[in-house]
């Protein structure tokens, strides 16, 4: 299936864009996206271990399935004053 990834901030700096498009296997979890995206885009390992991730808007864990029907996205550390 494929999973269309919004990013922002760094993330998106890095990746020139507003998405990255992972092909995953079907019954896949938010950690398997996580590693394909880190396998795709090797500038982004260490930010992606760092960041938050959702899916449909809502905090996701590793283990939280993910499909292409889902709003999937990666939501780096904000820093601010």
């Amino acid at each position: 299936m494929m999973i269309k990834l919004k990013v922002f901030a760094a993330a998106k700096e890095i990746v020139a864009g507003e998405h990255v498009e992972l092909e995953l296997p079907t019954g896949s979890t938010i950690g398997d996206l996580k590693q394909a995206l880190a396998m795709q885009v090797p500038d982004l390992a260490n930010l992606i271990e760092r960041s938050a991730f959702s899916i449909d808007q809502q905090y996701a864990t590793a283990k939280d399935p993910v499909n292409a029907v889902n709003e999937v996205a990666m939501i780096p550390p904000v820093s601010g004053g």
